[in-house]
């Protein structure tokens, strides 16, 4: 967080704030974290919505295509970055917001920690279905497998 502005002092910048220095480690991981998801997921996002949307008919994005993008492992490594980067960039967000307009300790504690649960449990849950997916295969069959029975 800034430093707060003393009385006659000015405002010489306004928004992105300074790379935090001192405190936590967190937070400057978070700081750098912010900064490259954001623009890692300019580029996924907009290669995302072109081959998804534009190249292809929306029509025809149905259960066979993506069955057989899911065929190469490359697809399934560039949703799961993508997923990774967009779920942890948005709730890093929904943090830093909770930081900065929850002044009770005990509040922002709570929030900030069912933030965390959310973020792993989508996580956790979009992993598992982009790692798992089989073609023609039931939910059942597919928890088998992944239990090796």
């Amino acid at each position: 967080m800034a430093a707060p502005v003393k009385e006659g002092q000015k405002i010489t910048s306004y928004g992105a704030s300074a790379r935090p220095t001192g405190g936590t480690g967190f937070e400057t991981f978070s700081w750098w974290f912010f900064r490259v998801s954001g623009v890692a997921l300019v580029f996924l996002a907009i290669i995302h919505l072109f081959l998804m949307h534009v190249s292809t008919d929306v029509s025809e994005t149905v259960y066979d295509f993506v069955a057989k993008r899911y065929d190469n492992p490359f697809w399934r490594g560039y949703d799961l970055l993508l997923l990774t980067l967009a779920l942890f960039h948005g709730l890093n967000g929904l943090r830093i917001v909770c930081d900065d307009y929850i002044s009770s300790r005990g509040w922002r504690v709570a929030i900030v920690s069912g933030i965390f649960v959310i973020a792993i449990s989508f996580w956790l849950l979009g992993m598992m279905t982009i790692i798992t997916f089989h073609r023609n295969i039931n939910v059942a069959q597919s928890i088998l497998g992944m239990l090796g029975h």
